[in-house]
């Protein structure tokens, strides 16, 4: 069966565009959730509304200064967890492959988590550990959207013209899912920068107080410094695995789009680092640096899943993604 392409079977009653199209829309409304919430911790707006679900014993207080963002920010919320629901529920009744329907509850009760984490960051004044879980549950299910819209869109396994039998690279799987768990870390560890306050602990770049590797005397400076190096081996990981994919399979343009679109996204998002040290944490390239990181990571995301697809011989017995 080596070097041979052989089509993969397509599932019953196929959802169609207006599902995929339906879970593009729920995937960039979370990424504009993402940027809200970024707002949020840029601006100081956390405790602007100091009351939850309600914000002031109301379900609409006068926009006025933070409340503008904070509020602004749960409604958004409140939209997409809306939207995730009717995401849900129209893949259950439609998706024949028993993973994507999984997928599809999980998402919904990450979004109904991330609501309730939102919640208590509010109630018990912010504290950090609250604040990092809220943030790290937003980008997982950013993934898990991500990955409802690939799975129902037409470059699903068992689509019409997906072949994907002797065409196997772990190597290029390998290297792909190494690179998204490090972003991931990445952005968790940028999260616990944000909400300790440390954008600004190291105030120079690309040195560190003058040097390759300041004092770490203080957490603040710590974690700031850990966050660069954490940037240093997500660029690493990423042009290794944009490397390995031009010199294996530069001809695929299913993996060679999500990983040139993750090279600019990286480039932009450590140009907005820089930024953010130099020009004294601008409000709108610090929250940009909050979403870019995000679209990295979708990007990376995309590339991994396709890298998968390489590996998928056959369309699995029960119709689930590969």
């Amino acid at each position: 069966m080596t070097g041979t392409t052989v089509p993969l079977p397509v599932p019953d009653a196929p959802p169609g565009r207006a599902l995929h199209a339906f879970a593009v829309l729920v995937a960039a409304s979370t990424f504009l959730l993402i940027f809200a919430g970024g707002l949020v911790t840029t601006t100081g707006s956390g405790l602007a509304v100091p009351d939850w679900p309600l914000s002031f014993g109301q379900f609409f207080p006068p926009m006025q200064g933070g409340v503008l963002f904070e509020h602004g920010h749960r409604m958004i919320a409140a939209a997409v967890g809306l939207l995730t629901l009717v995401l849900a529920v129209w893949i259950w009744i439609r998706e024949p492959r028993p993973a994507l329907r999984r997928l599809a509850g999980v998402a919904l009760f990450a979004v109904v988590a991330q609501a309730v984490l939102g919640g208590v960051t509010v109630l018990l004044k912010l504290p950090i550990w609250v604040s990092v879980s809220h943030a790290c549950v937003a980008q997982a299910f950013f993934c898990m959207v991500i990955l409802l819209a690939v799975f129902t869109g037409k470059g699903r396994p068992g689509s019409p013209g997906i072949t994907t039998a002797g065409r196997g690279d772990r190597w290029m799987v390998r290297l792909a899912v190494l690179t998204t768990g490090v972003i991931f870390l990445q952005l968790l560890l940028g999260a616990v920068v944000r909400h300790m306050g440390s954008g600004l602990a190291i105030p120079d770049f690309p040195l560190a107080f003058g040097r390759l590797i300041p004092p770490l005397r203080t957490a603040g400076v710590a974690v700031h410094f850990f966050h660069r190096v954490g940037a240093l081996i997500v660029t690493l990981c990423f042009a290794t695995t944009a490397v390995a994919l031009y010199r294996r399979h530069r001809r695929n343009m299913r993996l060679v789009r999500p990983a040139l679109l993750g090279l600019m996204l990286l480039g932009l998002q450590i140009g907005l680092g820089a930024s953010i040290i130099w020009l004294q944490r601008p409000v709108i390239p610090t929250t940009a640096h909050v979403a870019v990181g995000a679209g990295l990571l979708s990007a990376s995301l995309v590339l991994t899943v396709r890298a998968f697809q390489l590996n998928s011989p056959v369309a699995d017995d029960r119709g689930d993604f590969a």
